[in-house]
This record gives structure tokens, sequence and C-alpha cells, in this order.
């Protein structure tokens, strides 16, 4: 992109990583430097990809196959991307989403078990080399993020998997990091939260030029 368009920021982890309040927290310091901001999620994101969103995390007694889970993520994606995303990245807006693509490679991926290859093929096919500017990555354990989202609530289809899934996603996402360095940075999310928040303040000033050291 030229330095006139926005920038696209993606937020990864598995459950219970603390997302909504680190995304909060980027959204306001991209403001403070006098950018507009979008900040949005996946799946989701429009009229239509929401309400794949709610079929795809409702319980329901007929089983989801993992393929037809694959392919609900990307058809939302897809709608998400050319109806949200790119049109506000060409009118200068910056835009922060809570997952994207990678998160289909952990959940479905790692957690179903369905090969890299099927979803680099969708990939390749509905994004045509679409990719996030900076991802970030919040790490934690799977027993320490598990036991921050069993506090929210009635936990949702994935939220009822067991921890040996969320163990693959987890593997999934690290191994996804190690393979782009460039692009996703790895922030440790089991600190508190100040410490959290000054991570991705460091992790910002850094990678992003736009940025000044000052905070």
């Amino acid at each position: 992109m030229s330095d006139s368009k926005g920038f696209f920021i993606t937020l990864e982890g598995s459950e219970g990583v603390g997302k909504t309040t680190s995304l909060r927290f980027v959204k306001e310091i991209i403001e403070s430097k006098g950018h507009k901001v979008l900040v949005t999620r996946e799946p989701g994101g429009t009229p239509l990809a929401e309400d794949l969103r709610a079929t795809l995390l409702a319980n329901r007694e007929e089983k989801i196959e993992a393929e037809t889970e694959l392919l609900l993520m990307f058809a939302a994606r897809c709608q998400h991307v050319n109806q949200v995303i790119k049109p506000a990245l060409e009118s200068g807006t910056w835009v922060i989403c809570d997952r994207f693509v990678d998160a289909s490679y952990a959940y479905q991926g790692g957690g179903r078990g369905i090969g890299n290859s099927k979803i680099k093929e969708l990939e390749d096919w509905c994004l045509d080399e679409f990719q996030p500017n900076l991802t970030i990555l919040l790490d934690m354990s799977v027993e320490e993020g598990m036991a921050r989202t069993r506090q929210r609530g009635a936990p949702d289809r994935f939220e009822c998997e067991k921890i040996n899934f969320y163990e693959r996603i987890r593997k999934a996402y690290l191994a996804r990091a190690n393979a782009n360095p460039e692009r996703i940075k790895i922030i440790d999310a089991s600190p508190d939260i100040e410490e959290v928040q000054s991570s991705i303040r460091a992790l910002l000033q850094e990678h992003l030029p736009q940025f000044s050291k000052a905070s």
C-alpha cells in the first residue's frame, strides 16, 4: 500500500487472551496519532457476515463438518474484505480486525485438522495475496486462557471444545508466527494488563514508521 492509504492491523490469539481489551488499546493509540480508525471482527463485519458468525458460534445438535466451518469462515471473510476492509483502507482509514485469515490456519487447520494446503487454496482464491500489514499474536497458556473464558458466561460452540483442541490452536498460531516473523509479532498476554499494554505500545512504536517514539 502507498503511504496515503490506510494500514491493516489484526489481533490474533485463542480464547481468553484479552483481544477485546487490547484491540481498544491499539485503537486509542492509533487515534492519538491522528489517524481515522475502523474496528471490526471476524467472522463478522457486515450484516451477512454477522449472520454467518451467529451460525458458526451457535450451539446446535447437528454437527458442523470441519470443511463446512472453513467454507463459512471464508464466505464471511470474502464479504468482509470486499465490502468493508478494502474500501476503508482505500479511503485512508486504518483498520483493526479481531482475527483474520491466521485464525483459519489455527482453528480449522490446527484445531480441526484440515490441511494447510486446502486453507491456502481458499486464501489465494478469496484474498488474492491481500494480507494485514501487521498481526499482533496474543499468546498465553491454554489453561490460563480457558480459566479467563469460563468467567465470561455461557460458552459458544468453540468454547465448548476440549483442551487439546486449544493446544493444537496455540501450536498452529505459534507456527504461523515462526513462518511469518516480519508480519506476526508475539505478545505475552499472561502478565497484568499494564505490562501487556506496555509491550503493545513498544511493538507499535518499533514496527510502524508513522509513529514517533514519544508516547
